[in-house]
């Protein structure tokens, strides 16, 4: 079985993820269409290889070991984005970042809460991502959905989006999703968007190496982050990964972190936040590989 076109072989994962750590990938594919992208999915599933997709491994943390098989990278017009007189289309592995700054310049809102979300837009949909109250589903009006069978076109209403989830199957991709905003002046959304950002910047780490948010906010009133800071975890460090001094709910990369590192503090954070508060935290990561993060 031939492989397709684009697909390399033992791709370091560490060059793609925010974090920066992690092992090489079997195979590793940019589909710039979705044909492409529809082909490389069809030849895993054939080739009985696992695959998975990283937009820009802002929320990822791959075994040090690697992947044992397909990793995929949309690129090209997958990645591209689209403003429309109501909203926008964007590819599946779009910047969230960049298309908050083009619907925002061309007078459209609703979409500034995503400035604070470093990912793409597939992961977005996939992860119902959200912000400051706000969250894709609000937004969202369809998406297209490629798989090894080929694609098609969901309405958000279909996808089951919820906190932090989605009915979207381990194969299936998001492609390309349309969302809907509203017109306002430039200047306006202009100013909220840099509001949301100095407030993301005096809570969090910005310029040390980390992947965004370990841990989903538990039920109650206190943050992850709040209880890791109460159980006296900030600066806490395993090798090269240590907790943020600036938010507890943030590892940081000081240089020479491996995964394993990585999985370490939480590890140590998850049993600290059980034995004095007992709160299950359950991570918001993407892992990626043979890693597990043991029960508490």
């Amino acid at each position: 079985m031939s492989v397709p076109a684009g697909i390399e072989r033992d791709v370091p994962l560490s060059r793609f993820t925010t974090i920066g750590t992690g092992g090489p990938a079997r195979w590793f594919g940019e589909p710039a269409t979705e044909d492409a992208l529809v082909a490389m999915l069809r030849w895993a599933r054939d080739a009985g290889e696992p695959f998975a997709v990283i937009g820009l491994g802002s929320n990822l943390l791959p075994a040090d070991s690697g992947y044992p098989g397909l990793v995929l990278r949309l690129d090209g017009e997958l990645a591209a984005i689209e403003v429309g007189d109501g909203g926008a289309v964007l590819g599946g592995g779009a910047s969230l970042a960049a298309a908050v700054r083009l619907v925002g310049d061309a007078g459209l809102a609703g979409f500034e809460f995503a400035c604070a979300i470093p990912g793409t837009m597939g992961g977005a949909v996939r992860m119902n991502a959200g912000a400051y109250g706000s969250e894709i589903v609000d937004v969202l009006v369809s998406a297209v959905v490629c798989s090894a069978d080929g694609r098609r076109v969901a309405q958000a209403g279909d996808l089951g989006l919820r906190y932090r989830h989605s009915d979207l199957a381990p194969g299936d991709v998001v492609a390309r999703a349309e969302i809907a905003l509203t017109p306002d002046h430039p200047d306006a959304i202009r100013a909220r968007v840099r509001e949301f950002q100095d407030r993301r910047s005096a809570a969090q780490p910005r310029k040390a190496r980390t992947f965004g948010s370990v841990f989903k906010n538990p039920e109650g009133d206190r943050t992850s982050g709040q209880l890791l800071e109460a159980c006296g975890l900030k600066g806490f460090a395993v090798g090269g990964a240590r907790i943020s001094e600036k938010h507890a709910n943030f590892i940081e990369n000081t240089g020479d972190a491996t995964s394993a590192d990585v999985v370490a503090v939480m590890t140590e954070a998850r049993r600290r936040a059980k034995e004095q508060f007992g709160v299950t935290l359950e991570h918001e990561v993407q892992t990626l590989g043979d890693i597990e993060i043991p029960p508490v």
